[in-house]
């Protein structure tokens, strides 16, 4: 019954978060605003894991392909198929779930604890859209660029780490990501990243928004959003696999 109650007070919350905007000029600049914070603040970490993701699967793809039977671009395509249907999306979205669902949940934790929801409510603000909405929709429409920055990191990093390692030549690996290219890979995991954004932004956000207590339950709050987020996004990639690819 406790995951009931949760389950609906989280829709209640999301629909209260899309409401009609007392003012659409100011949720506009929160977008932006939000954009800048929960996506450009991202992109460091994403080119960073995104290189050495690639190079890992193309030196491991390398090493397990050593059978003269299999053509040598296959390595290209496991590091593009990989990237593309899984890596990507899926990993990636795990990691923005630590960096920017941690960061809302606390922020919005926060205000609650030190009663500026409460200030918001009182000069009759619906604190909900102006909190939460603003973060959903910047990562609903960031995510996906975000996605597809790794995907070209991820097949460039195996490009350049395959090469300087000596695993793969320039003409094998590039052959390989061009092979037998299926542009709807694409489309499926930027549907899946648009789902794992919304995820991303809401859960955290439900967490912190209903926080009580203190510090000590911010904290408790945003390590709640990370681990619920994570686990959603492990569910609904299963999910969404089974939808799309089948």
């Amino acid at each position: 019954m406790n995951i009931l109650f949760h389950f609906g007070r989280y829709f209640i919350l999301v629909k209260r978060a899309f409401a009609k905007p007392e003012k659409v000029s100011i949720y506009i600049d929160r977008i932006f605003e939000e954009m800048n914070i929960l996506g450009v603040g991202s992109l460091g970490i994403v080119a960073i894991i995104s290189v050495f993701m690639g190079a890992v699967i193309t030196i491991q793809s390398a090493f397990n392909f050593e059978n003269p039977l299999v053509p040598l671009y296959a390595v290209g395509v496991t590091v593009r198929d990989s990237m593309i249907l899984e890596f990507s999306p899926a990993i990636v979205s795990l990691i923005l779930a630590g960096k920017v669902g941690s960061s809302i949940a606390s922020e919005i934790g926060t205000m609650r604890v030190t009663e500026q929801i409460d200030a918001l409510e009182i000069m009759g603000i619906n604190s909900s859209g102006y909190l939460i909405f603003p973060k959903i929709v910047a990562s609903v429409l960031f995510n996906p660029i975000l996605i597809i920055f790794s995907m070209f990191l991820g097949v460039l990093g195996g490009f350049i780490f395959g090469v300087m390692a000596g695993v793969v030549t320039n003409y094998e690996y590039i052959y390989g990501i061009t092979h037998d290219f299926r542009p709807y890979n694409v489309v499926y995991a930027l549907i899946k990243s648009g789902v794992f954004a919304f995820i991303i932004a809401s859960v955290p956000a439900y967490h912190g928004y209903y926080t009580k207590g203190g510090a000590l339950e911010v904290g408790r709050s945003s390590t709640k959003g990370v681990v619920y987020s994570s686990v959603l996004i492990l569910a609904f990639d299963l999910i969404l696999t089974q939808l799309l690819l089948y």
